[in-house]
């Protein structure tokens, strides 16, 4: 089978961006009853290490203005926001431009002429609508109207890697396949009303992005950034660890505590048993391009596989200037590596509701 070999890839963030501070203020308003509720409110978004984020609800030069319209302040204890069908209105709105500006970043970084295109991947778990992401991309960015598209739905943190390895097998059965990758989440539509410390804590994590890499078959073997195999693994017994369901006031996490003493107990074998393979081992792996799920995810992860604290840097940087965004975050920290000079052998990791793990090995 013809190996496929990363192009170029291209993010983008909303114009707009919440301080920590004014998001703390916005959320305490909207979910806490009483000083206890606030403080502890307070110390969950400041464990986030979150220090900026994105949101396609604000405009420059407005402030908070444009979040507080659309998330005006509970008029009973009992109100919980705009409803799931107005939420996604929004992101029919919004969720195009976006992602065309990743894409077009990701032809610049590749050189990649859009008449190039032969398929289209889209990755969301923030909004559904059909026509989809899809028909708005061909659209905005005169794709061809008979390249093949293919959409990945509702697979949270880790979509970006399913997409990968379904762009990648594109490439694999076409030979002459030059594919788009494009994943948008706009989380901060789903902003949750009310106590509930599991929704206040991905309150405090999630923000707005888009992100897009472009798949072709390698010309050689000596092609850097080709991806050599993807790797999943659902977690048995694990199954309310991390939810991502549909309400009747937007979408619903839950987000167990447990997340990172799982991925301790079972990432490590995992991921060795995969390497073996390819006979490699943890220690062959150059750059980790890790899914920055939270600090505590990031600890587990560099404990599990007794890793520098280097090695999650990047991650790291990536959720405090932009928190997580859900399925784009693990290619701006790809893209970020790449123009610091990464090389492989990189191994991509996310996780996502299950508890599931996904990877994919770069060479």
């Amino acid at each position: 089978m013809t190996r496929s070999t990363l192009m170029g890839v291209g993010c983008a963030s909303p114009p707009g961006t919440l301080d920590q501070e004014t998001t703390i203020a916005i959320a305490q308003a909207r979910c806490c009853s009483d000083s206890r509720q606030q403080a502890w409110l307070r110390r969950v978004y400041r464990h986030s290490q979150v220090q900026t984020r994105g949101s396609v609800l604000l405009r420059p030069g407005e402030g908070t203005q444009g979040f507080e319209r659309f998330f005006p302040l509970r008029e009973a204890p009992e109100s919980r926001g705009p409803t799931t069908a107005a939420r996604l209105r929004r992101y029919v709105e919004e969720a195009g431009p976006l992602a065309e500006r990743a894409c077009r970043s990701a032809f610049g970084d590749s050189g990649v002429d859009p008449a190039a295109i032969t398929h289209l991947v889209t990755v969301s778990c923030t909004g559904m609508v059909s026509p989809g992401l899809d028909a708005a991309l061909i659209q905005r960015l005169g794709l061809s109207a008979d390249i093949g598209r293919l959409n990945i739905g509702f697979m949270g943190c880790h979509g970006a890697l399913n997409g990968m390895r379904a762009a990648s097998g594109l490439v694999g059965e076409q030979p002459d396949a030059c594919v788009l990758l494009c994943c948008v989440e706009l989380c901060s539509l789903h902003f949750q009303y009310g106590w509930n410390p599991q929704r206040v804590l991905a309150n405090g994590l999630f923000a707005d992005g888009a992100g897009a890499a472009i798949l072709a078959p390698a010309v050689d073997q000596a092609d850097e950034w080709q991806l050599v195999d993807t790797q999943s693994r659902l977690a048995q017994g694990t199954g309310s660890a991390m939810t991502w369901t549909v309400g009747d006031h937007g979408f619903e996490m839950t987000l167990s505590s447990e997340v990172p003493r799982l991925i301790r107990a079972s990432l490590r074998e995992w991921l060795e048993g995969w390497l073996a393979g390819h006979a490699m081992t943890l220690g062959d792996v150059s750059h980790w391009a890790i899914h920055p799920g939270g600090p505590d995810i990031l600890k587990a992860v560099t404990q599990a596989l007794e890793l520098p604290e280097e090695a999650s840097r990047v991650s790291s940087e990536i959720l405090a200037e932009h928190g997580n965004m859900s399925s784009p975050t693990v290619l701006f920290v790809l893209q970020r590596m790449r123009a610091q000079g990464a090389r492989g052998p990189c191994v991509m990791l996310g996780f996502g509701p299950g508890l599931s793990f996904e990877a994919v090995l770069l060479s």
